[in-house]
């Protein structure tokens, strides 16, 4: 019996240990440049943030005055304490929800109709619509103030209201800001929703017509379906975008409206930080929401992925 010569390790066919190894750093080295620059941009804010949360820091602090003393989690414990901040934060979660459904409602229906229309209404919609995404938030707010003017608006006039002023009442202000936001926001979610519609199989769509299921149906359990993972990501988008919502709050309710009726969170640790001074206090509320986001987008993602995994 004669033995045959053992292979060679590494020939062909098979890949060395350290030559894998390579491979999968590759990327890594590729996208080094992009992680060092966001890494200064994100990280180093987000830590100054997070170290002066943890410090009284007024401003008789900052003049050097008084000298700084470390607190802990002192600042966060006011806080939550506080009676206005717990307001303050169930306001901004009912706000940026209902920012949130109206935005993801008007871009995908628009997007829809997108595919329906022919290419000059096509493109006349396409245009209007980056043209209020590239709209500067302070521009947009000014326009829609001057919109709504109680005395010289012209949607007022339309609707018969006399000199009613949107801006006076608390739900009234909140829904003219939430116009405002989902005017600015849906442009984002149609075009990324329409790109979407189109890889879609024209095939997949004629069967379920043939099938005679209604528009409705088509996009409940045909395009929706397929379209997931672009919605989780125009979804988990829109959220933050609405959640931090500030410009739009601050010019059109005037720093927060009558007595802060119309606060969100943004504008209150706004409040805190440059109106009344408490610098500490103001950079707890914004790790306290760099925390929410941080949690609704995390459960999100596991939630896509659980299902990606049933289904």
């Amino acid at each position: 019996m004669v033995r045959g010569r053992p292979r060679p390790r590494g020939g062909a066919g098979q890949v060395t240990a350290p030559r894998r190894r390579g491979r999968r750093s590759t990327p890594w080295l590729y996208l080094a440049p992009a992680l060092v620059v966001l890494g200064g941009l994100l990280l180093y804010p987000i830590c100054q943030l997070g170290l002066i949360s943890l410090f009284q820091y007024t401003q008789a602090q900052v003049s050097g005055g008084e000298p700084t003393s470390f607190r802990g989690l002192g600042n966060y414990a006011d806080v939550f304490r506080d009676d206005q901040f717990r307001q303050v934060l169930l306001a901004t979660v009912l706000f940026a929800a209902a920012c949130v459904l109206s935005t993801l409602a008007v871009g995908c229906a628009l997007a829809v109709l997108l595919t329906r229309v022919r290419a000059l209404p096509r493109l006349a919609l396409m245009l209007a619509a980056l043209g209020a995404w590239a709209t500067p938030a302070v521009t947009g707010s000014t326009v829609w103030l001057l919109l709504f003017d109680p005395d010289f608006g012209p949607v007022n006039r339309l609707l018969g209201l006399g000199d009613h002023s949107w801006t006076y009442g608390r739900y009234s202000a909140f829904f003219l800001v939430l116009l405002e936001v989902v005017w600015c926001s849906f442009p984002f979610v149609m075009v990324t929703v329409y790109a979407g519609i189109r890889a879609v199989p024209a095939e997949v769509l004629e069967a379920a017509a043939l099938d005679g299921a209604s528009q409705w149906r088509i996009w409940r359990s045909v395009l929706a379906p397929m379209l997931r993972p672009i919605l989780v990501v125009v979804t988990v988008q829109s959220v933050i975008w609405d959640f931090k919502v500030f410009t739009q709050i601050y010019v059109m309710t005037n720093g927060g409206g009558i007595a802060g009726q119309n606060l969100v969170l943004n504008v209150y640790a706004y409040q805190q930080a440059f109106a009344s001074s408490q610098y500490g206090l103001g950079s707890a509320i914004g790790v306290v929401m760099l925390l929410i986001l941080l949690a609704v987008t995390l459960v999100h993602l596991r939630l896509l992925r659980r299902r990606g995994e049933e289904l």
